[in-house]
């Protein structure tokens, strides 16, 4: 079949990758001149099935009001009346229970760990390299009542398949020795050895290198797509600022994008952008730390990614604005000064802001949707990355009418 899929961060990437590994012949359309240059470009590098937890719980509402008084939260909201974000509110506080946390954040653990398991036997297939590391992430907290909460807080996920290590502050250092400078200030940690780190904008230019030399991917960058040619029950055409592109199926992985195109084809696909922050640093060998970690009292996360330190914070509701200033950069900086001391210049980081593409209960939707030949991949908010090849699998799959692999509870759209 003539697979279309629209876009070209590591979640289309993936999703392309499969299906022309199958055999259909792939067509990706992206409207930046290369692949992950939009939400893929940085992210905190972490693979992490440990943050699985679902955003949408009864803490969401106590979070959401210190967020107001506490300027160093991570998470922050810009008030506005756009209706399309008053409705996604309203379908978020509606998951906030703790019945629906606890389904939510299962089917997210459930694909994390498939997704996993896709991209190491991705990688082994492929001999793919993007400064991956497998030493797992460590999720640590400055006082003892934020531990407790924090362990516990894992013992959910733990008690279904996740492997985890409470640590105190000692055990933190011998894991990860470039905190040791600060261990006093640690209660202790969550160290989850299932997780793991890598640059995803690395991984999807490479991996999009393959799909064209190895399976005959064509790429069209530089071109927007307008609209969907429908025709009865089918997408006949992809429309694009460049011309129309013929289909056998069509592959929606527009990112936060993808609520826009489907509200013009009459689908509901409630995706809602949160804006993230990341700089990314030169580090020397002997600085910095040797593995993934969460700051969980601050909201700040960082990977080690070859010679570099990626440090990411916030998460912001702000529409679709990805400006940055300097100011919204000072709590990562100064977390990182006084993680690493010595390790950050941050004269020569490199900012960025970017789009997540949230879903109100967290959990990304696949399948078919409205249209016989029409499938989402798509909505997979702050761990895109974490789960980009095991969409891709399953996407792959259910176009080729195959059993997936993953039991698909909780991930399939519903009209």
């Amino acid at each position: 079949m003539k697979v279309v899929v629209l876009g070209g961060g590591v979640v289309g990437t993936a999703a392309a990758w499969y299906l022309a590994r199958d055999g259909h012949a792939v067509t990706l359309i992206e409207r930046h001149a290369d692949i992950a240059c939009g939400t893929s470009q940085s992210n905190a590098g972490l693979v992490s099935p440990g943050d699985s937890t679902a955003w949408a719980s009864p803490v969401a509402l106590v979070t959401f009001i210190k967020s107001l008084y506490k300027p160093d939260m991570g998470i922050k909201v810009r008030f506005n009346l756009d209706p399309h974000f008053l409705a996604w509110t309203w379908r978020f506080l509606l998951q906030c229970t703790q019945a629906r946390a606890n389904a939510n954040t299962e089917v997210k653990l459930r694909l994390a760990f498939y997704a996993r398991q896709c991209i190491n036997a991705l990688q082994e297939e492929t001999g793919l390299a993007y400064d991956d590391k497998r030493k797992g992430i460590l999720y640590f907290y400055r006082s003892q009542q934020s531990l407790d909460a924090g362990a516990k807080h894992m013992g959910y996920i733990a008690e279904r398949g996740l492997k985890i290590e409470v640590v105190d502050r000692e055990r933190l250092v011998e894991l990860e020795p470039g905190l040791a400078a600060v261990k006093h200030q640690i209660a202790g940690g969550v160290y989850s050895p299932m997780d793991q780190t890598g640059d995803s904008s690395l991984f999807a230019r490479g991996l999009a290198e393959l799909a064209r030399e190895r399976h005959g991917v064509q790429f069209r960058f530089k071109t927007t797509v307008t609209a969907l040619d429908i025709e009865g029950d089918r997408v006949k055409a992809v429309l694009t600022d460049q011309g129309p592109v013929a289909c056998d199926a069509v592959v929606v992985s527009l990112g936060p994008e993808s609520s826009l195109l489907a509200r013009k084809i009459g689908i509901d696909v409630p995706v809602y952008p949160v804006k993230g922050y990341t700089a990314t640093i030169p580090v020397d060998d002997d600085k910095g730390p040797t593995m993934g970690g969460v700051d969980e009292d601050r909201l700040i996360a960082y990977s080690r990614l070859g010679n570099r330190l990626r440090i990411a914070s916030t998460a912001e509701f702000a529409g679709y604005d990805r400006t940055h200033r300097p100011a919204d950069f000072a709590a990562m900086f100064r977390t990182a000064h006084d993680l690493f001391p010595g390790a950050v210049d941050e004269s020569k980081a490199v900012l960025w802001a970017g789009l997540r593409p949230m879903m109100p209960g967290s959990v990304p939707v696949h399948g078919r949707a409205r249209y016989a030949n029409l499938y989402l991949d798509t909505g997979h908010g702050h761990v895109g990355w974490t789960m980009a090849c095991g969409s891709g699998k399953l996407t792959a799959d259910l176009i080729a009418g195959r059993r997936p692999e993953i039991d698909t509870t909780g991930l399939l759209y519903r009209n």
